[in-house]
């Protein structure tokens, strides 16, 4: 045996040896003369070219390679290392480089042996075999070739050896198959004949030794004396030496059988079965069922070999004898020319259904291979039925949604070879594998797909064809990232596909036109930022922060989240923590793409910037973005060639472009040091005086592209002198500004009604109006300033400079607008006209109304004369707008969309209906539409006064303002505090309170006098007072209001941060503005249930100090009084306003009005708190209110109805002294339809309160109806019921209302006859028994005699004079069965 050794062999040059080189064999030359050039090499003892060196062998470790003994070519290892020769193969597609995340981490020194590094990496088989034994050879038949008269066996050609073997099992290559046929002929040849065959078998079975007959090969794996068939009991069914690859596995296929056999006959009946059950156990379940299919197959096999072979062997007894060796081999060939036979028939049978039929001279077409070919037969039809079972969406090239039954023709491209063939289109899941394809295309296809996939599914197109979002699928599915990766990609169509696809996810362009509209509308140019409102934020945690801790915290923790989880709910937030900001200015400044890509990327910075002020801070810090943004996209000198007809940039690098205006003035309204830092460092001074004081005409660009950049530029200066800055360009540019001014009237003479230049030029009409508003705005405050700067003097550091623009200089464009106006009255007649300058003349309104509210401000501006000129204003120009039937068109639109008719119609629609959901697309809109009804709101007080039939449409304007109330979005905290102060609380908008309402609700009591009862205070100090009506607590509380508006605008004095940043907004003080993005919508300013904002605030600061455990014994000094007030304000809207409050449930209505009882001790004993508590309660308990309440039903800023009420035990058991009121509220939610829990708590846990509950069943203002329907089921709070009567704990004298519904529910159990459980029997028994047994004979008689509910009874409910029949029967059942089981006892 040869043992195995590593070489090391190394190419290496010839060597020089004294002068002359040793010369190399060459063909033809003997091997005399090979030893003679043997002999010369080593006489001259040249260095050979092949090293060997020792290899270490790592199985072994250094002991191994210390062993000196051992021969130095023993254990080594072949390694060839070829000079100048690369590591790595070049690659060989055209993919982008992949960067190593290893490579990076993997240090090498100089002295590290490069063998030692491929040893330690080598994952040869070498090194996972640790010891290869060969196999003895020394038994097998050496074959002698034949002799042939050449020196050189012949070679022989595959082209002339017929292919007739056909693989059993694998596959073989086609030389392989070749040699196996010679083989299989060279067998043939030497083979025995069948006639010496059948001789054989015909030999008994027992006369045959273990090694066979002398003389003869023995026949290989029969076993010894056994009579059975060769065929069905020899041959292995599992093991068939298949994978030997050599001539001799069958034979040792067979050598392993008869040893198992062997094995088997050693064995008893018992040791087999119990071994097979052992291998049952340990064996895997599929397993044994994959082998027992391997021997049923072979079973059916033998079955069909039998019969092929009982036919053959009569007619080979003629065929004449060649051999004296019979061989299992030949019946081996039959079965393989059988088995070839039937694979020929398959092959015929099946070509005629075969596409394309195969020709014999044809190359490399042998052997037909079936499954590559069956993909070009005929697609099968669509399935056409209709299941449940939702299927898979598969979209177009374009993004359509392709329907599940829709036959598409296949050359558009739609099939493939993936799942569900038969349907055209492609899943997201195959998109998104194929988008990480190494083909470029592919890569490149994949990513435009699924953008236009993402820009229909946001337009709303598959809402009704497909089950759940698709944006969210996707981002969960890790969308995002997959277009960030793509971002990096090299190629620059994936890079611009990827862009493309950001864009169609990040913006939507409707969005941006709408807001590019309302820019100039009323407060339009400031907007929501484009923050999320489904942050995932531990609010709890973070009510005793301020905001800027707030905000500090949740920037650390955000930072301190992997990027999968903030994109998760902010996908700005997102990108922005993967650096995009750094990979866009790359591309722009580096790759310079194509104009559509630039476009998209300065789409997808302005949302970006649309996000919040963290986003515009990242985006202004990024290195050399702006700088590229500015010089690239806002040249001010560029080619002129631009402007030609027809001129085709193929980029947009050193032109200017209204889409980065558009982004500079978007990152503009961040912020106010954002703004500064754009005009000073980023030199945007230069660049708005040169896109506006030329005509966009005059510039050299497409007209179009010129408005659009000239209108975007005069909105960045808006934006500019919204914070009073750059209004040192309005004197540099007023002659611009005037010349524009002249010519707006003329621009209908000019564009055509129809023409889109006119929608454009409107447009940059009205940004030029919205600039000088701001700059009015801004000098209106000059003169505040200045006297704040004369008062201060120079020490204070902190005041504000006044700005570089007077009042005198923005006065005297007032006329140009004016008559500007005047003529859009003049064309307001026609349609067309009117709807193309209703822009136009909505800004020049809003400017005349900012103009004369600062006019009416300065000192030096006479106030007759203002006066003066608004008269003429309102004469000639107001009123004959309202007058304008193009006026009421408007209201007519409003009115389709709305479903109303008039003002007073949207008036009632906007109140009655529910709030509007608060999103981030519909929250700009609804910020308008809040403008509106409180402009409405300010014109019907005004009319308060001077309108004798105004009381009509009073209550109307006043729900309105409170719904208004409740409802307006963060950023108008001003109108909230108008809205508070001048309309809420004003008592012309409460004509009931003048109009006989008090005696009204007097009069209602008292026709309602039976189901709703007035509460008594006994044992209160209420009851030294005359006790007051309904009507007088109304009266009180109308002549009241001016203190309740004082207790609520202290109560909300948490908002005045946000109140003075709005208020800065609304009245125009520009200097004071820090950012036109508004705060981020999470729901309205104030909560629906405001008018207990004082209780529940009071209720707040009492747990608070209570869970720090202190004890606050700081109460306000007018405690009484707010609370009082707070009383009178819900009573007053509970009676007058009761649809006001719809909005809040009855159950939170009744949990804030609790709170009186748990803030301040005894202040409920207070007789005003007591009155207007009892009588709230009152209105609570009505029939309709108490079918509303539900208390088992999450309530809006409680977290446990339940944590709420056992606190009002609590309080009930420490201060009550016994009060019926307090007693009302603890009785109120014991009700049988709410949870057994309450009652639980009642009777389980805070029994004593039983003693204390003293509510008159005359006076308790809730039918006990409510409390004894149905019966009680459960078994514990049955048996506490019964256990408090027993034990005296619960007693008609000290709690009626509880002792009624006790005794009607354990009277309902012990003689009900519904069937129960076993255990509920056995209860209902004994308590029969232990009831028949009690010593107190009135508890005894009200438990077994009672009958009915009677509120007219002093007991509260009637007894049975006698029990009926089947009762008495029921009741003598259970005592003589006890008197019985006692007797025997007794017996016993």
């Amino acid at each position: 045996m040869m043992a195995r050794f590593h070489v090391k062999a190394r190419w290496a040059r010839p060597q020089e040896q004294e002068g002359r080189m040793l010369s190399r064999p060459k063909p033809g030359e003997s091997e005399a003369d090979l030893l003679h050039f043997q002999n010369q090499f080593l006489a001259a003892r040249a260095s050979p070219a092949v090293k060997i060196v020792k290899k270490t062998d790592k199985r072994k470790g250094e002991e191994g390679s210390r062993d000196a003994e051992r021969p130095p070519l023993q254990d080594s290892k072949d390694v060839v290392m070829l000079d100048d020769f690369p590591d790595v193969p070049p690659a060989l597609t055209p993919t982008p480089p992949k960067k190593s995340k290893i490579k990076s981490a993997c240090v090498h020194f100089e002295d590290e042996d490069p063998e030692e590094r491929l040893e330690s990496h080598d994952q040869h088989i070498t090194a996972v075999f640790s010891k290869i034994i060969e196999r003895d050879t020394s038994a097998v038949a050496v074959t002698i070739p034949v002799p042939s008269g050449d020196p050189f066996p012949r070679t022989f050609h595959r082209s002339a050896i017929k292919s007739e073997v056909k693989v059993g099992s694998g596959r073989k290559s086609i030389f392989a198959q070749k040699i196996a046929a010679r083989r299989a002929a060279e067998k043939a040849a030497t083979a025995p004949s069948a006639a010496e065959c059948v001789q054989i078998r015909s030999v008994p079975v027992g006369t045959l030794g273990p090694e066979g007959s002398e003389g003869e090969a023995p026949l290989p794996s029969l076993g010894v004396d056994k009579t059975v068939d060769f065929w069905t009991s020899q041959r292995p069914y599992i093991i068939t030496g298949e994978g030997l690859g050599n001539e001799k596995s069958e034979q040792e296929a067979q050598a392993i059988h008869k040893e198992n056999l062997e094995k088997l006959q050693s064995m008893s009946q018992e040791e087999i079965l119990q071994e097979r059950e052992r291998l049952l156990a340990q064996l895997d379940s599929s397993l044994v069922a994959f082998l027992k299919s391997r021997r049923d197959g072979d079973e059916g096999q033998k079955k069909e070999l039998k019969k092929e072979r009982d036919g053959p062997e009569e007619s080979l007894e003629t065929v004449p004898q060649h051999g004296v060796g019979a061989s299992p081999s030949i019946q081996g060939s039959d079965m393989e020319e059988s088995v070839t036979k039937e694979e020929n028939e398959k092959v015929e049978s099946t070509e005629g259904d075969l596409p394309v039929k195969p020709k014999k001279e044809w190359i490399h077409m042998d052997n037909v291979e079936f499954e590559k070919l069956e993909w070009m037969r005929d697609l099968p039809p669509p399935r056409q039925k209709k299941t449940r079972k939702g299927m898979q969406a598969r979209f177009s090239l374009k993004g359509e949604l392709i329907p599940a039954d829709a036959d598409l023709p296949t050359h558009l491209g739609l099939h493939h070879h993936g799942e569900e063939a038969e349907r055209a289109g492609y899943s997201l899941q195959e998109l998104f594998h194929l988008s990480r394809s190494q083909v470029i295309q592919q890569r490149t296809l994949a990513l435009q797909v699924l953008g236009r996939i993402v820009q229909k599914s946001r337009a709303g197109e598959f809402t009704s064809s497909l089950k759940g979002s698709v944006l969210r699928l996707l981002l969960d599915a890790g969308f995002l990232f997959l277009l960030r990766f793509s971002l990096d990609d090299a190629v620059d169509n994936v890079m611009a596909a990827s862009v493309a696809a950001l864009r169609a996810l990040l913006v939507s362009l409707d969005d941006e036109k709408y807001l590019d509209w309302t820019f100039s509308w009323y407060q339009g140019m400031a907007a929501f930022p484009f923050v999320p409102n489904n942050e995932e934020e531990e609010e709890d945690e973070e009510d005793e922060l301020t905001g800027t801790e707030k905000s500090q915290d949740k920037k650390l923790k955000d930072e301190n989240k992997p990027d999968p989880d903030v994109a998760r709910y902010d996908v700005v937030k997102g990108l922005l923590k993967t650096r995009i900001q750094h990979r866009l200015r790359y591309i722009l400044e580096v790759v310079r793409p194509v104009p559509t890509v630039v476009l998209d990327i300065l789409h997808i910075l302005t949302h970006i910037a649309r996000h919040s002020s963290e986003a515009c801070s990242q985006l202004l810090d990024c290195p050399r973005l702006i700088e590229t943004i500015v010089r690239e996209f806002l040249p001010t000198q560029w080619d002129p060639r631009v402007a030609e007809p027809g001129c085709l940039l193929a980029s947009v690098h050193g032109v200017p472009c209204a889409g980065a205006m558009k982004f500079i003035r978007v990152l503009a309204s961040g912020g106010r040091n954002a703004t500064a830092r754009l005009l000073n460092k980023f030199e945007m001074k230069s660049c708005l005086s040169r896109f506006i004081a030329e005509d966009p005409l005059d510039l050299l660009l497409p007209k179009e592209e010129a408005i659009r950049l000239s209108t975007e530029a005069f909105r960045l200066w808006a934006v500019a002198a919204g914070y009073s800055q750059a209004c040192d360009l309005y004197r540099d540019l007023y002659p611009v500004l005037v010349r524009i001014l002249q010519s707006l009237p003329e621009l209908l003479g000019v564009y055509h009604e129809k023409s889109p230049m006119l929608e454009l030029s409107v447009q940059r009409a009205t940004a030029v109006v919205t600039l000088l508003i701001h700059v009015t705005q801004t000098a209106g405050c000059t003169t505040e300033l200045q006297a704040q700067q004369s008062s201060n003097g120079s020490e204070d550091n902190k005041q504000i400079l006044p700005p570089p623009v007077t009042w005198n200089q923005v006065s005297s464009l007032r006329p140009f607008l004016e008559t500007g106006l005047k003529r859009i009255l003049q064309e307001i007649s026609q349609t067309e006209t009117w709807q193309a300058l209703q822009p136009l003349t909505t800004t020049y309104m809003i400017y005349l109304g900012v103009y004369y509210s600062a006019c009416s401000q300065q000192p030096s501006v006479n106030p007759i004369d203002c006066l003066e000129e608004l008269e003429h204003l309102t004469s000639e120009v107001l009123l004959p707008l309202l007058s304008q039937p193009a006026l009421h068109s408007m209201w007519d639109l409003l009115s389709s969309v709305l479903d109303f008719k008039g003002l007073k119609d949207y008036l009632h629609l906007s109140w009655q209906t529910g709030p509007p959901s608060v999103t981030p697309s519909s929250a700009w809109i609804l910020r308008h539409e809040y403008h509106l009804q409180y402009f409405v709101l300010t014109l019907a007080r005004r009319m308060a006064g001077t309108c004798p039939d105004y009381a009509q449409h009073a209550s109307l304007h006043h729900c309105v303002a409170m719904a208004l109330l409740s409802r307006l979005l963060p950023g108008s905290e001003h109108l909230a505090h108008e809205v508070l102060l001048d309309l809420a609380f004003n008592p012309e908008f409460f004509p009931e309170g003048k109009a006989g309402g008090p005696e009204a609700a007097d009069f209602s009591d008292i026709l309602h006098l039976g189901t709703s009862a007035k509460l008594a205070q006994p044992g209160s100090l209420a009851a030294f007072f005359s006790k007051p009506t309904r009507g007088v607590l109304l009266r009180e509380s109308y002549q009241n209001l001016r203190f309740i508006r004082s207790c609520y605008l202290s109560h909300f004095v948490h908002l005045q941060p946000t109140l003075v940043r709005s208020r800065a907004s609304y009245q125009g003080q520009n200097y004071l503005i820090q950012s036109m993005l508004l705060p981020a919508v999470k729901g309205p300013i104030l909560p629906s249930d405001w008018p207990f904002f004082p209780l529940i605030k009071l209720y707040n600061k009492v747990t608070s100090a209570e869970t720090r455990g202190a004890v606050l014994n700081s109460l306000p000094l007018d405690l009484v009084n707010t609370v009082t007030w707070n009383l009178q304000w819900i009573l007053l809207l509970e009676t007058w306003r009761a649809k006001t409050l719809q909005s809040i449930p009855a159950a939170a209505k009744l949990a804030r009005l609790m709170c009186v009882f748990l803030t301040g001790g005894d202040l409920f004993l207070e007789a005003p708190i007591h009155c207007y508590t009892a009588a709230l309660l009152s209105l609570y308990c009505q029939p309709k209110a108490l079918d509303s309440l539900n208390l088992d039903a999450p309530l809006p800023g409680l977290a446990s109805f339940h944590d709420l009420y056992t606190s009002l035990l609590e309080q009930f058991e420490g201060v009550s002294f016994g009060d019926p009121l307090f007693g009302a509220f603890v009785l109120l939610p014991l009700q049988k339809r709410f949870s057994v829990h309450l009652r639980l708590s009642v009777f389980g846990e805070h029994t004593s309160i039983l003693r204390a509950l003293r509510v008159p069943l005359q006076q308790f203002p809730v039918p006990l109806e409510r409390y004894t329907a149905p019966p009680e089921d459960n078994l514990n709070l049955l048996r506490l019921y019964f256990r408090t009567l027993v034990t005296g704990a619960l007693r008609h004298s000290w709690c009626p209302v509880l002792y009624v519904v006790a005794v009607a529910h354990v009277n309902s159990f012990i003689f009900s006859q519904d069937s129960t459980t076993q255990e509920g029997d056995a209860a209902r028994k004994s308590m029969l028994k232990k009831t028949w047994l009690l010593v107190d004979k009135t508890l005894k008689k009200h438990l077994l005699y009672y009958k009915m509910l009677n509120a007219e009874s002093p007991l509260g409910f009637d007894l049975y004079e006698q029990l009926p029949s089947m009762r008495l029967k029921y009741l003598q059942m259970v005592t003589q069965k006890e008197k019985e089981e006692n007797a025997s006892l007794l017996v016993s």
